[in-house]
């Protein structure tokens, strides 16, 4: 568990991570443009002030400590490899979702030790929940102002309880089916942003197979989340613990989260990435 989160500075991230949210929500009620970046993903005014208002918190609160965020500018390896402990953002998570406008949109900020994202606040504003974990500490939401405890479970009998599968609204429709198509019975529940591992975390999901592009902004505040609740976030080919800042890129690998290893689920996901 790492000391340096204590619980008077959860309590002003959470504030600050609130308070970008409340800004977000303002460009979300009243209008806004869309841009497409060079990677042919969106970019809207609330990504700009959401990065803005993030940062300015993070520098405010933990001056020594580096900010990468996802509308930063490039940071290359050769700066980042030597950060043992830095914060890594995603200001909008599922710009898609929020274009769109069906709520399922994020604000996530994750600390990374040493690689390991050790604690994370994920903030869905529409749906008026915040999930919060520290690895080797509490782990929580808040809907609607009320705290829950959080607890990934264990996998049911899929005889008795079909295995709950989340998978994207927006991407890798292919290697999902294939990667269902090897389980036993289950459900599926689709959903945008990290949204998704969360649900993992907090026991509403047992599976989440992410087999197409995401970056190390998108899902480690989140993984920090489902490592707190007890569950895990894999590499989908090694079934190693995914890490950050390893390399010059930042894009994961495929990944999957789970509640619990299995042997039926690791070999669907082999199956589906050989497909």
């Amino acid at each position: 568990m790492t000391a340096f989160v204590t619980n008077e500075k959860r309590a002003r991230l959470i504030e600050g991570v609130h308070a970008a949210g409340r800004e977000v929500m303002a460009i979300y009620q009243s209008g806004f443009s869309v841009e497409t970046k060079a990677d042919q993903s969106p970019l809207t005014d609330a990504d700009m002030a959401s990065h803005h208002a993030l940062i300015a918190m993070l520098k405010d609160l933990t001056p020594e400590v580096p900010v990468l965020s996802e509308e930063s500018g490039e940071i290359p390896f050769a700066t980042r490899q030597d950060w043992q402990r830095y914060w890594l953002i995603d200001p909008l998570d599922g710009t898609k979702e929020f274009v769109n406008k069906n709520g399922e949109f994020t604000l996530n900020v994750a600390l990374i030790e040493n690689g390991v994202p050790v604690f994370g606040i994920v903030y869905a504003p529409v749906l008026q929940t915040t999930w919060v974990g520290q690895v080797g500490g509490e782990v929580f939401k808040i809907a609607q102002g009320i705290y829950v405890n959080l607890q990934a479970r264990a996998l049911p009998d899929p005889e008795t309880a079909p295995w709950k599968v989340v998978g994207s609204r927006s991407h890798g429709a292919e290697a999902f089916e294939r990667f269902c198509a090897g389980l036993p019975a289950h459900e599926r529940v689709s959903m945008g942003s990290s949204i998704k591992l969360c649900l993992v975390a907090e026991g509403q999901a047992d599976l989440y197979p992410r087999l197409a592009p995401t970056s190390e902004w998108d899902t480690a505040a989140a993984q920090a989340v489902v490592m707190a609740a007890g569950g895990e976030v894999l590499n989908a080919h090694t079934l190693a613990p995914l890490r950050c800042n390893q390399q010059e890129s930042v894009l994961n690998p495929s990944f999957i989260v789970c509640g619990q290893r299995d042997e039926r689920w690791e070999s669907a996901l082999e199956a589906a990435l050989n497909g």
